[in-house]
């Protein structure tokens, strides 16, 4: 069931998975921009934009911008005086080791790791709590049951957070997780992050498809315009990322991969080729590729919330329009696109 915002800014909200949880269909995350990329003010302005446009859900993490964008969000809140209940704060545990001297322990799903980098991440939100706070990939190197032990010790015991979820986990790493939860009566995930749009769809629409109605998990998606390329901005700029663009100013690892080994090669041509043949479709329906992109990852009704990075305030005003899309993605639209980036055949014995 989606509710209707009372201030009628046209945003739609979803229950996060079987929780009680709302959360706006579109958020705002700190990865790549706040904190590092962009400055602050202009943050701040991007912040306000949001809320002003229902967005409700403000998405960061330990390891973003060495904890800056953690700072620099925390900022925003008190800067506007925004209601606490009135808004849904997550923030990600895993790679921490920039807030530490010594890596060894400020990192990974460790009880103490877990412990210590959810408080420090508060002293950095200058928060009492989080809504969610999510397993920065899994940590394979530490026994699934001391880590859902730790998340339910802070929300259980602590009351740091509210909620806890996945990123990046696999369908059997989650599985297990919920498993234990049930078996010793502790708080399970509620949410997984995975990558999602409509170049990288076989995780979230073939692999965690009982995940759903055995676990009730919700998810928050990142990257839906596969950073930029989905946009169209990059269809003319075969050579090297233009200028001001996140690939061309950006330094972070995942970005230094995309720009040294995936950019100009067969891998990055067949994505543009493929971005190039959803313009028409884009030009048809009278919204931009970047709406028609963010819509149709939020015509997957497993979607809670599809998070959404912004450097400027009009952007994120362009990316709230997707909202206006949905209803022109029909069955028909949805098949010409599956026609152009293909689609997921699914394994009737991985189903319900």
């Amino acid at each position: 069931m989606a509710w209707e915002e009372p201030r009628k800014t046209g945003m739609q909200y979803r229950r996060l998975g079987n929780s009680g949880l709302h959360v706006s269909a579109l958020s705002l995350g700190g990865w790549l921009t706040f904190g590092g990329h962009v400055e602050n003010e202009l943050t701040f302005s991007c912040m306000k934009q949001a809320y002003d446009c229902g967005i409700n859900f403000f998405d960061t993490a330990e390891s973003y911008a060495g904890g800056q964008s953690e700072v620099v969000m925390g900022q925003a809140i008190k800067k506007y005086n925004w209601n606490r209940n009135d808004i849904v704060i997550s923030t990600k545990l895993n790679w921490g080791g920039a807030n530490g001297e010594v890596l060894v322990n400020n990192h990974g799903l460790s009880r103490k790791h877990i412990i210590e980098g959810l408080r420090a991440s508060l002293k950095r939100l200058d928060l009492e709590y989080v809504d969610i706070v999510y397993a920065h990939r899994p940590d394979r190197l530490t026994p699934m049951e001391e880590t859902v032990r730790a998340f339910n010790h802070v929300i259980e015991t602590k009351g740091w957070a509210m909620y806890w979820g996945t990123s990046e986990w696999s369908a059997d790493e989650i599985a297990e997780a919920c498993g234990i939860a049930k078996q010793l009566g502790l708080i399970a995930p509620i949410a997984e992050q995975p990558h999602y749009n409509l170049l990288v769809r076989s995780k979230v629409e073939g692999e965690f498809q009982r995940l759903y109605s055995r676990f009730g998990i919700g998810l928050t998606t990142f990257s839906p315009l596969r950073l930029g390329v989905l946009s169209g901005k990059y269809n003319d700029s075969p050579d090297a990322p233009p200028e001001g663009s996140r690939l061309a100013q950006g330094n972070d690892k995942f970005l230094n991969y995309m720009k040294n080994d995936v950019y100009g090669k067969s891998e990055w041509q067949d994505m543009i080729e493929k971005a190039k043949n959803l313009k028409p479709i884009a030009e048809k329906l009278g919204v931009t590729q970047s709406q028609l992109a963010l819509a149709w990852c939020l015509k997957n009704p497993n979607v809670s919330s599809v998070i959404t990075g912004a450097s400027r305030p009009e952007q994120v005003v362009e990316n709230c329009k997707a909202l206006q899309a949905l209803d022109k993605l029909t069955p028909e639209i949805l098949k010409e696109i599956d026609g152009i980036v293909g689609s997921i055949q699914l394994d009737p014995a991985r189903q319900d």
